[in-house]
């Protein structure tokens, strides 16, 4: 228990730390995104928080496995570097011992991964998607600002006034560019202003002296139209029910899926959330013996390698899934090549250990 309490003190120490200064570089990066509709006015304060916290859940998937693999190979890397794994070897403590609570706490993390692979990150997208939906639900001219573009329903809108006058929430020069189908509409008005309908819960938009253009795949079927006064809504009926989104799809929706075309995504994020938690282990336990390979070199020695081996394991999946949703490999291995690669990581680690321990001896 006294050894057990040891390793794990030395891997949990920069575990904390790594993992917070990862979340931290996560989340200003996150802020720095957000903070720019915030300053434009199409996100508040409090929004910005919480889609901040719910990138942060999100992310978790991904760096506490990457934390733990790092912290492994550097607790260990450094016991091998002072010679206290030599020590514990002459007095009779095998490498299975020692391995045992690593595997444990990689058990331990595997879960709380599947946890919030499984259940938090899907519960998490569908807060965010939601929340983005609110944003844009409560858009209107009183938050423009003159000459900026912006994009409201998913990027299939974009609005611009060269003029915003915020307290008569009313424009000059407003363009308005909406996608449909296969077509374009753009909308030009010399005066807009926003009132409230009874009929409609969303604001709607009254235009002053415009024109209409509609550009369709079709030649024969554009079409230019002026006006003197129209209505526009500036939101779509439904604006807080946001589009379906595969990684925000509860587990149940995606058992549900079949190999067809049209479940392919479906299967791809499945297989996707169930490697997770096992790339967690497998990181864990593959950073035992490459820890320990690193005999003079110090704590560092094999980190690069550490990094490259997490690289390419986390691209082929991210690879792998892709090709998987858009049918370009089997369903099978489909997303788990990422974890023979590691095996394989791990069986050649495990004979380089075991063939410089026959050449010692």
């Amino acid at each position: 228990m006294i050894l057990d309490r040891y390793i794990l003190r030395a891997i949990l120490q920069p575990t904390i730390v790594i993992c917070t200064i990862l979340v931290c570089i996560f989340a200003s990066f996150m802020a720095a995104r957000y903070w720019e509709d915030a300053a434009n006015g199409l996100l508040s304060v409090g929004a910005v928080f919480t889609l901040i916290l719910l990138r942060v859940l999100i992310a978790l998937e991904v760096l506490l496995p990457t934390t733990l693999y790092l912290s492994v190979v550097l607790a260990l890397s450094n016991l091998h570097a002072r010679g206290e794994m030599l020590a514990m070897s002459a007095s009779g403590i095998t490498m299975p011992r020692i391995s045992r609570p690593v595997v444990l706490l990689a058990v331990f993390c595997g879960l709380l991964v599947g946890v919030f692979s499984l259940y938090i990150r899907p519960w998490a997208w569908t807060q965010f998607f939601l929340l983005k939906a609110q944003a844009q639900a409560n858009f209107d001219l009183s938050r423009m600002q003159d000459g900026i573009f912006y994009e409201t329903g998913d990027g299939n809108r974009v609005i611009f006034a060269s003029s915003v006058d915020g307290r008569r929430t009313s424009a000059e020069n407003i363009f308005v560019l909406m996608k449909q189908g296969g077509g374009l509409r753009l909308v030009y008005a010399y005066e807009a202003a926003q009132y409230e309908n009874s009929d409609h819960a969303n604001p709607v938009v009254a235009l002053h002296q415009g024109r209409l253009y509609e550009f369709s795949d079709q030649e024969d079927k554009n079409l230019v139209l002026e006006f003197k006064r129209a209505a526009l809504l500036l939101q779509p009926h439904n604006p807080l029910l946001p589009e379906y989104r595969v990684k925000a799809a509860p587990l149940a929706a995606l058992h549900g899926a079949d190999t067809e075309e049209k479940g392919l995504e479906e299967v791809a994020e499945l297989q996707w959330r169930l490697v997770t938690p096992l790339s967690c282990i497998l990181l864990a336990v593959l950073a035992i013996p490459l820890s320990l390979t690193s005999r003079r070199g110090g704590q560092q020695a094999r980190l690069p390698l550490a990094i490259l081996i997490f690289a390419v394991s986390y691209n082929l999946g991210a690879l792998t899934k892709k090709m998987v949703a858009q049918g370009e490999i089997g369903v099978f291995p489909g997303v788990f090549w990422s974890q023979f690669f590691l095996l394989v990581c791990l069986a050649l680690l495990l004979w380089r250990s075991a063939r410089l321990r026959f050449r010692r001896r």
